[in-house]
């Protein structure tokens, strides 16, 4: 039986549009979307958001493929990565993504909370998100980076010093999954070199094909590691109907790869 797939529509605390994450059909699916208190600020409404995402995929985490959630941004790993400890694992962290997410709140010079993501995953800012969820942070030394080719000078400067492994695509394999434990395996599809796909919110140009992802992400699911497969859709709702077909393409050719493990 096909293991459901959570689908988180947000893009942080904002409800994204019904076709900017098009599924493939028959993939059963489990949809995260609570109403919001709108009096509430930002950081109380994301933590009630991922509080509700991280109780599904706390139930979700007894199938042998890996456990499934696609989201509209990068910062809702936090929620995955709650869920998965309130199940009573301690995973490592892989994250492919063309930026670093290691800003704290101080570092940034946009205020892109997306950008935070995985810098709060390994202990930054803990008041705002991951105290709130009850989420132990990681150790640095259990988090590797893919790619991050667009960076900024705190960002360099941040990973220069920490345990962070940062590594390429076409590097990274089993070797390198930190730990011996299960694995969450995040994936921001803006990776991909930004010509394969329209209408991103941040486009980074020069980055690996999408052959070459999927080939690097079926390298470490092949490993009998990962136990959840996390999915950022980092773009904007589509323009017209070639954009929508081409983001739901090439999300079913990573979804796919759950059925070859």
């Amino acid at each position: 039986m096909a293991v459901t797939t959570i689908l988180l529509p947000f893009h942080q605390d904002e409800r994204i549009g019904r076709d900017s994450i098009t599924l493939p059909a028959g993939i059963p699916t489990t949809e995260v979307a609570p109403q919001l208190d709108v009096v509430e600020t930002q950081w109380q409404r994301l933590a009630a958001l991922y509080n509700h995402l991280a109780d599904e995929v706390a139930t979700r985490l007894d199938s042998p493929e890996p456990t499934t959630v696609v989201t509209g941004d990068c910062l809702a790993l936090l929620g995955t990565l709650a869920g998965t400890q309130r199940a009573g694992l301690s995973p490592s962290l892989v994250w492919f993504d063309a930026h670093g997410d290691v800003h704290t709140v101080a570092s940034s010079t946009s205020g892109y909370l997306g950008g935070m993501a995985l810098r709060m995953a390994v202990g930054g800012d803990p008041d705002l998100l991951t105290r709130p969820l009850g989420m132990a942070t990681l150790p640095e030394a259990q988090a590797v980076l893919v790619d991050a080719r667009d960076l900024d000078p705190a960002e360099k400067e941040y990973l220069a010093q920490a345990a962070v492994t940062h590594t390429s695509v076409d590097t990274m394999d089993a070797a390198l999954l930190p730990g011996s434990g299960p694995v969450i395996l995040h994936v921001d599809l803006d990776v991909i070199d930004a010509s394969e796909i329209p209408g991103l919110r941040f486009p980074a140009p020069n980055g690996p094909t999408s052959g070459s992802v999927i080939d690097a992400l079926r390298r470490l699911l092949d490993s009998g590691r990962v136990a959840v497969l996390d999915i950022a859709c980092p773009w904007y709702d589509p323009r017209d109907e070639d954009e929508l077909r081409r983001r739901a393409a090439l999300l079913a050719r990573v979804l796919e790869l759950r059925a070859s493990n």
